[in-house]
Order: structure tokens, then C-alpha cells, then sequence
């Protein structure tokens, strides 16, 4: 067995400041690690790929909170209206949910949402591209997934920027300022019961709707059974997830993509030479700088063997993703970014029935995104050297806090496109 501490007079060094150096040394030390978190807890950190997929799929690693022996677990408490959703839920509530949900992210439905997503992409490149300059997260990787996953939900534009700020909020708390995580709960919980409550008596077309129906539907002639209803806190909870995540990881692939293009030139040029690889490069990009650095936490159900390492029952797991999707012995050359790498199974989104629901919306975003401001910005550069860019300081997310980029203004626009 192998122990290690994250450091303790900056216990999120490991996934902000340089990552990818730290895994490497654990990975080289052993496949798995004892740690002690940032919370003074301890934690079994899994770190080479092999051992990392296995684990995503192993039943004997759960996600409920019930399964953590005493004393175990601190995560942030969320109210049970906002709780029940599916990163805290095993089969066969988790099989439940997610069949009743995952009809809206079926890749032919995804699909039929290009064309408002690249609407939402020329539009904000549009608002841009005559200054010349700017801060692309907030002016473009931001309000692009924001923008669909509320018009996808049905959420009123004129709420977006609270979404916005309650998020960013909720992913990186100051520890100074707890009553601020408090605050952003209680909003985002008040305005999703006043939401359900009027698009129950005013429906639309959107996915809450959608699922208010399904929530409500008493059985009968062509109606679903109660076993295949949702109960009033997972609607609640699911609601908030599909924002949540939908959002949150999004927003950092495409500002690590760009980022990631932007100090690889060669990279940057292929695609600009062939914009058909875009579709190939948003694997890449998720392999070599993703946004989730660390699957959720999972419970060990009873005394099993990682990696040739005894894990108690009841004791918590962390399957390192991020280091997983550089492992050499699964990629070759891991360190490298390489848009056209061939039998990319890498685990950004997961593995296993918990793979990430919203993954094909978060690539079609991704690919659209890159495209657009390809095309529309073809001089992009970074508007300050990469050590001065700041990451966000989060165990749970690997995104920049901003991404100052610049362009030449006068040749933004393509002739002839309207603009």
C-alpha cells in the first residue's frame, strides 16, 4: 500500500497548479493511493487507466452516501428536494431516472440542435468580433451551454445569468464566505419550485415540461406506471443536475480546448486546414485537458481489491480521470495533444452505467464552439502568456477562470456572411 498527503498549505495543488506531473509520479509509484484530502479525510486515489475503467463499472463501488461507513464522508449538503438526483443514486433508482431522462440526450435529438446551438455561437462571436479583443469564458465558452441547456430545460433567458453565477458559486465556494454557498442553494431551490409549479399549469416544449409530465402522469391508457414515475424531489433534483452539469463541465472543455490549441500551433493549423476534424479533436481535447478531473466519489459496498489493494467496505474512492486519460501505458505519448490520435477510449465522460448522460450535447457544443470561432476569429491568439492564466481553484473541476484572448479586428467577419 501506498500513502500520500495531498499538500497541506495547498491541498488543490495536485489538480490546478500541475496536475498531469502529479499523477504521473502516483501513477509511477503505485496504482493506488491512500490520500488525505483537503476535509483532513482519507480517501483511496486510483490512478492508471486499466484500474480506473474497471472501477467506473465495478456495482461494488456505489454513489449513494448510505453506503460510507461513519464518519466517512463531509461532501457539501444540499437540501433532499435538490439531492435525489443521479450522482447520488445506485441502481435501481439510478436505472429509473436515468431511462426516463436519457430519451431527451439521444444522439438523433442532440442532433436536431445544431442549428440553434451554432445560431447561439455565430451570435456571440458576433458581439465580439469587432473589438478585437476578449475574455472568452465569460464572452463565449460560458454563454453558449448556458444558453441551450436553459432554452433545452426552459428556463427564461432573463434568469440566465443568476444560473450563471449560482454555478460558479456552488463549484468553488470560499471557504471565507460559506453563507455564500448557502445563498446560491436556496436561490437556484426557490426558483426551480416556482418554475415546476407554473410550467405545470403553463407546459411548453421543453425537457422540464417534459418531465413535470412524466412526474404527474397517473398511469392508465398509454401512461407510465408508478414505478416509472418520478417523485417530486428527484424532479426537482434532476432539474438541477441537467443545469448544473450541463453547464459547468461544458464551459471548461471549450475553454480548455482553446486554450489547449492556442499553445499547440501545429495543432491549431490542422484544424484550420480541416475543419472535418473537429469532431476527432473534441475526444482528444477531453483526453488531454478534460474537465473533471476526478469521477465522483464512490463508496466501497463491502471489502474488495484495487489495483492489488485492499479497500475496507464503507471507505471512499476517487478514480483520478485526468490521470487515467494520460497513462502511457493506454496512450501513447499521452502528453501530447494530438487531434488526429487514433482508438481514443479515453474517460472524461465516464464509463459504465454512470457515463455521462449530456455527453453527446457537451460534444456537439464543443465542436460548434471551436468551428465558429475558428472561422470567424482566424487570427485568435492568447491575450496573456500562459503563466499568468489562472485555473480554477477546484478539486472537482479543471477550468480556467478566465482566457484573455485577441484577434485582428478587421478580418472577424467573413465577406458576404451578413454580418
Amino acid at each position: 500500500m501506498t500513502t500520500s498527503r495531498l499538500p497541506a498549505a495547498d491541498p488543490v495543488a495536485l489538480l490546478t497548479a500541475d496536475p498531469y506531473a502529479g499523477y504521473a509520479a502516483l501513477r509511477e509509484a503505485g496504482p493506488v493511493h491512500r490520500v488525505t484530502g483537503p476535509d483532513g479525510l482519507p480517501v483511496w486515489l486510483v490512478t492508471r487507466y486499466a484500474d480506473v475503467r474497471r472501477a467506473l463499472a465495478d456495482p461494488r463501488l456505489a454513489l449513494d452516501k448510505r453506503h460510507a461507513a461513519p464518519g466517512n464522508y463531509r461532501g457539501f449538503s444540499l437540501p433532499p428536494a435538490l439531492d435525489a438526483n443521479l450522482l447520488n443514486m445506485d441502481p435501481p433508482d439510478h436505472t429509473r431516472i436515468r431511462r426516463l431522462v436519457s430519451q431527451a440526450f439521444t444522439p438523433r435529438r442532440i442532433a436536431a440542435l445544431r442549428p440553434a446551438v451554432e445560431r447561439t455561437a455565430e451570435e456571440l462571436i458576433d458581439a465580439i468580433a469587432p473589438l478585437g479583443r476578449a475574455e472568452l469564458i465569460s464572452a463565449y465558452a460560458a454563454p453558449l451551454p448556458i444558453t441551450v441547456i436553459c432554452d433545452l430545460l426552459g428556463v427564461p433567458a432573463d434568469h440566465r445569468h443568476d444560473f450563471r453565477a449560482w454555478t460558479d458559486t456552488l463549484v468553488a465556494p470560499d471557504p471565507a464566505r460559506p453563507q455564500d454557498a448557502k445563498a446560491a442553494v436556496g436561490a437556484m431551490l426557490g426558483f426551480f419550485t416556482e418554475l415546476i409549479a407554473r410550467k405545470r399549469t403553463e407546459p411548453g416544449e421543453d425537457l422540464l415540461s417534459a418531465l413535470i409530465a412524466v412526474r404527474d402522469d397517473e398511469g392508465g391508457e398509454g401512461g407510465a406506471g408508478a414505478q416509472d414515475r418520478l417523485g417530486e424531489d428527484e424532479l426537482t433534483s434532476l432539474a438541477f443536475l441537467i443545469l448544473f452539469a450541463g453547464y459547468e463541465n461544458t464551459v471548461h472543455l471549450i475553454g480548455n480546448a482553446v486554450l489547449a490549441l492556442l499553445t499547440h500551433p501545429e495543432q491549431l493549423a490542422a484544424l484550420r486546414r480541416d475543419p472535418a476534424l473537429a469532431a476527432g479533436a473534441v475526444e482528444e481535447f477531453a483526453r488531454y485537458d478534460g474537465p473533471a478531473p476526478l469521477a465522483i466519489r464512490r463508496f466501497a459496498t463491502e471489502d474488495l481489491t484495487i489495483g492489488g489493494v485492499a479497500v475496507p467496505a464503507g471507505e471512499t474512492v476517487l478514480l483520478a480521470l485526468a490521470s487515467a486519460n494520460r497513462d502511457p501505458q493506454q496512450f501513447p505519448e499521452p502528453d501530447r495533444l494530438d487531434l488526429a490520435r487514433p482508438e481514443n477510449q479515453h474517460l472524461a465522460l465516464g464509463h459504465g452505467i454512470h457515463y455521462c448522460l449530456g455527453a453527446p450535447l457537451a460534444r456537439l457544443e464543443t465542436e460548434v464552439a471551436l468551428t465558429a470561432l475558428l472561422r470567424r476569429l482566424p487570427s485568435l491568439t492568447l491575450g496573456q502568456p500562459t503563466g499568468e492564466l489562472r485555473h480554477r481553484p477546484s478539486l472537482r473541476a479543471r477550468g480556467l477562470l478566465e482566457l484573455p484572448v485577441q484577434w485582428a479586428s478587421t478580418t472577424t467577419v467573413e465577406e458576404g456572411d451578413g454580418c
